[in-house]
């Protein structure tokens, strides 16, 4: 059953305060260098576990409980700005155009217009015109871009060039908005400074198979208490779809930034610069799909990481004039995360490399890191489920654990200044195996193996040993439903698309 509204509950602020307390005592522990067995290691372990504070800080920091912000009585009927309605579409089935059109038309609001901005022709798509056709049938607009360039970004930019409207409201190809979406959001825009209105992004395909459910689990945890914390510091981001944008805060940015894959996370940035108001409105008012096969989950996410990691590295958010200091923090935070992969690859190494060569990174007892350690891992699991409303699973975890590869390709790609193009995710699954995209996954299984035997063979059912291989194991576990989802099983369910009429 479709949910209407995203539910979230604030953390207890016992249970945080609690968990941030152990945080840290554990992570003064790391601050003991008595501790230290190989030094290079060590050192690497302490670099790790900065990252991790550094994290855990920003997370508990934007999940922490406050009052929500209160706006005065919102009433539609007094709002009537002009509203263009965009629907960047290029390679998607006619069928799931067709639908979001009708969508779209089925808004309550009189002053709209719907536009589907059409860039198959310039992606030498043959079904160009009957795009077109569609639009006529349907009695919507259809801007058909014939100059390449900039992606979904110049698509968009193309299309404001040539309307008046004073209000766009964007929706991907695949996300149908409720008939309210725009009674819920235009009201917002009666304050002149509220530049944008971001929504939730809502899977209805979420239980089709483990990728759309590892997928929406990932996708509900950042659409609910991640973005309605950072809401309030002012710093929720566009978020690509489900979003209303008044048209001169967008035009005073230079519209849509077309240098960076991730152009709505970039340009939300610069319109906080300029000291615009956004709102993130928790409730779902737009429907879409999930990627339904691991190589499209893996090209979302890698396009979304490479788009984060050049914002963080080359628009640091530290360096930007006009953020507030916890805006900074949260685009930080934002960007930070997608390093997690160079992190889960050392902490995933340490471990192998204690078992094939006896190297020791600490020197403390296994007991004595433990009493630290495990009170802290178990409350910080705690809050992060209660905090994701008792709804987050394994499976999320996992999916994240195991996006470390994609993660390492995407930031090589930007320290060797590799293009890397925007790619629209598919709307069809595409079918075969995709095993191949486990590879490293099964490598450092394989690995893993072979060390725990070297490490037994050499020290017997040392502690130490013990220790290492519950963590080789618990990394080999993190890895099987990722590996799992990579290959097409018989019994997952497709999704039925009703043809175009």
């Amino acid at each position: 059953m479709e949910q209407e509204v995203i539910q979230y509950s604030f953390v207890q602020k016992f249970f945080l305060s609690l968990t941030i307390l152990m945080g840290l005592v554990y992570f003064s522990w790391w601050f003991d260098f008595s501790h230290a067995g190989n030094w290079l290691l060590y050192g690497l372990l302490f670099i790790g576990e900065i990252y991790h504070i550094t994290m855990a800080l920003t997370f508990w920091l934007t999940i922490w409980p406050y009052k929500q912000k209160v706006y005065p009585s919102l009433n539609a009927a007094k709002v009537n700005l002009s509203v263009a309605v965009f629907i960047p579409v290029v390679s998607e089935p006619l069928s799931i155009i067709r639908q979001t059109i009708l969508a779209a038309k089925g808004m309550v609001y009189e002053n709209k217009k719907i536009y589907v901005l059409s860039d198959a022709y310039v992606a030498g798509r043959n079904n160009w015109q009957d795009i077109e056709e569609l639009c006529k049938v349907l009695n919507v607009e259809c801007i058909t871009r014939k100059k390449a360039g900039g992606a979904k970004a110049g698509n968009i930019n193309h299309a404001l060039s040539v309307i008046n409207e004073e209000v766009v409201v964007i929706f991907d190809a695949d996300m149908k908005p409720k008939s309210g979406f725009l009674q819920k959001v235009m009201p917002y825009f009666s304050d002149p400074a509220m530049a944008f209105v971001q929504t939730p992004q809502y899977y209805s395909n979420q239980e089709a198979n483990s990728v759309t459910q590892g997928s929406w689990e990932q996708q509900n945890f950042f659409f609910g208490p991640i973005m309605i914390g950072k809401n309030n510091y002012n710093a929720a981001f566009i978020c690509g779809t489900n979003v209303a944008i008044r048209k001169v805060a967008l035009m005073q940015v230079g519209g849509m930034c077309e240098t960076n894959i991730a152009e709505d996370f970039l340009t939300s940035l610069m319109i906080h610069q300029n000291e615009w108001k956004s709102v993130y409105l928790p409730e779902v008012l737009a429907t879409g799909l999930a990627p339904l096969d691991l190589l499209s989950y893996y090209k979302q996410q890698l396009r979304w990481t490479r788009g984060s990691l050049e914002v963080l590295f080359v628009f640091n958010p530290l360096f930007k004039k006009g953020l507030t200091f916890m805006q900074k923090i949260q685009y930080l935070s934002s960007g930070l995360y997608y390093l997690n992969g160079l992190i889960v690859l050392l902490d995933m190494m340490i471990p192998i490399i204690f078992l094939l060569y006896g190297v020791q990174p600490v020197s403390s007892s296994t007991t004595s890191f433990a009493l630290f350690f495990v009170p802290y891992m178990f409350l910080s699991l705690y809050t992060i489920y209660i905090a994701s409303n008792n709804s987050i699973s394994f499976k999320a975890f996992s999916f994240s654990q195991a996006s470390f590869y994609l993660q390492l390709v995407a930031f090589w790609s930007l320290i060797t200044r590799q293009k890397m193009k925007f790619a629209v995710t598919s709307k069809n699954k595409i079918e075969g195996n995709f095993l191949y995209l486990c590879y490293p996954h099964l490598v450092y299984i394989l690995l893993a193996c072979f060390s725990i035997g070297m490490g037994i063979e050499r020290e017997g059912l040392h502690p130490a040993v013990l220790a290492n291989v519950a963590w080789v194991i618990f990394n080999m576990t993190m890895f099987l439903p990722f590996i799992a989802a990579s290959i097409s099983w018989n019994r997952e369910l497709s999704v039925q698309i009703q043809p175009a009429i």
